[in-house]
Formats: structure tokens, C-alpha cells, sequence
């Protein structure tokens, strides 16, 4: 496979020697920081460090196994293919619910992971094809929750997070959002609050005329806080 870059920057660039190795680190430290700084101005766990160490690990892993495919003459790729697995069973364990029955670290699972196989691509002298996988990678992660946010609040769906006073609200509640216009599609009780007096659901709720769906969800929540037996509501996204 003939590389842009790599034409450009002459034979030394696909060879295994310490200057192409270094380059490759160089190139992978940079954009998997970049990465990285976005995740951790968010507040994610996995954040700069833990995504420079994913990169650099994918990176020299790939180096070591074109060394031994080309040198040692090896069939496959066993250490891109280990680091793989390993970041999948990592990325794994960082996906969870929340108290609020909301599925927490998927995102950054699914992020580590591909920021893995794109530095190995990197490692194993695809320049191109690797910084054009990084440089999507930065765009969905940076650009698209607020795309993703917009076409949310255009839903006719919205799923929140409601604490009621009391269990013995959630009639009152059902009865108000009904005449509001809503409909109930969904509503599960909250076992992570089973013992704090409250009345705590997850509810979808699909909005059935047309003066609500003209309504952003924000101003749905407010008006939906307002029903006296509701203690606390957020949107579940």
C-alpha cells in the first residue's frame, strides 16, 4: 500500500530504523493527547494520560510486530492483536449505570479502543491513513455531542430522571403529564433509591400535540418541575 506521506518523507520513513520509530511515537504523542486534553476538560476518567499510554502501548506493539513479520519472518501480528483484546476487556470494565439509571463510559470505552487501532496503524507505517483516522476520531469526539445534543432536543421522545415526593405521588404525577399531553411510554422505579422516601423513575414520555413538540426539552422539564408532587427532574442523556 503506497502512503502519501510516506512518499513524501523518503524510504527511511517505512523502514525500521530509530528515526522512523521515533516519528511515529512523535506523531502518536501529539494527536493522542489532543484526544486526551478533550476528554479530560469534560471531566472523563480516562483522560490525557490514560490516552497517550493506550497510543504509545498500540504504537510500539505494531513497530515490534513489523520488526518480527519482517525480520523473523512471523505470520500474524500477535502483540496488535494482544493489545487489541486487552483494550477492549479495559474499555469494558469502564462502562457502567449511574444511580440514575444512565449508561456511563461507553464513550470512552469505544474511544480508548479506536485511539488503540489507529496508533497501530501509525506504528506500522500507514501515516495517512493514520492521521486521517485521528483527526475523525477528534472531530466525533469534539464536534459531535453538540450535533448529537440538537437533533436530541428535536426528539418527540424524552427520557428523564424523576424524584417524587413520595411513591404515593406517582398517580398524581401520570394524571398530570397526561392532561399536559404526554404520553407515557415507558416508567421504571429506581431500586438506588429504595430507602430514601422518595419516589424515584425513569420515565420516557412522547409528546402527543403538536404545541409540545414545538417546545425545546428544556422548556418541557421546566414545565414538567412545576407539578407540585415533583422534588427533582433532569433529562436522561
Amino acid at each position: 500500500m503506497n502512503d502519501f506521506i510516506a512518499s513524501l518523507l523518503g524510504d527511511w520513513s517505512t523502514q525500521i530504523n530509530v528515526w522512523s520509530s521515533m516519528l511515529k511515537l512523535f506523531l502518536t504523542i501529539v494527536f493522542t493527547a489532543i484526544i486526551g486534553s478533550e476528554r479530560a476538560t469534560k471531566r472523563h476518567d480516562a483522560g490525557l494520560r490514560t490516552f497517550i499510554l493506550v497510543g504509545l502501548t498500540a504504537n510500539i506493539a505494531a513497530i515490534l510486530d513489523l520488526y518480527i513479520l519482517k525480520d523473523l519472518g512471523a505470520s500474524f501480528s500477535l502483540l496488535t492483536a494482544a493489545i487489541m483484546i486487552g483494550l477492549a476487556i479495559i474499555g469494558s470494565n469502564t462502562i457502567l449505570f449511574s444511580s440514575k439509571n444512565q449508561l456511563k463510559g461507553l464513550t470512552t470505552s469505544v474511544s480508548l479502543w479506536a485511539t488503540g487501532i489507529v496508533s497501530a496503524v501509525m506504528g506500522f507505517g500507514l501515516y495517512s491513513l493514520a492521521i486521517i483516522g485521528y483527526v475523525v476520531l477528534i472531530l466525533i469526539i469534539a464536534i459531535f455531542p453538540n450535533m448529537e445534543k440538537r437533533f436530541k432536543n428535536k426528539s418527540k421522545r424524552i427520557e428523564l430522571h424523576i424524584e417524587l415526593e413520595s411513591r404515593s405521588c406517582l398517580r398524581e404525577f401520570i394524571t398530570t403529564v397526561r392532561k399536559l399531553g404526554f404520553q407515557i411510554s415507558e416508567i421504571e422505579i429506581n431500586p438506588a433509591y429504595a430507602n430514601s422516601g422518595l419516589g424515584v423513575y425513569s420515565v420516557v414520555l412522547k409528546m402527543q400535540t403538536e404545541n409540545l413538540r414545538k417546545k425545546t426539552h428544556k422548556e418541557l422539564i421546566e414545565a414538567l418541575s412545576s407539578i407540585t408532587c415533583v422534588s427533582y427532574i433532569e433529562e436522561i442523556t
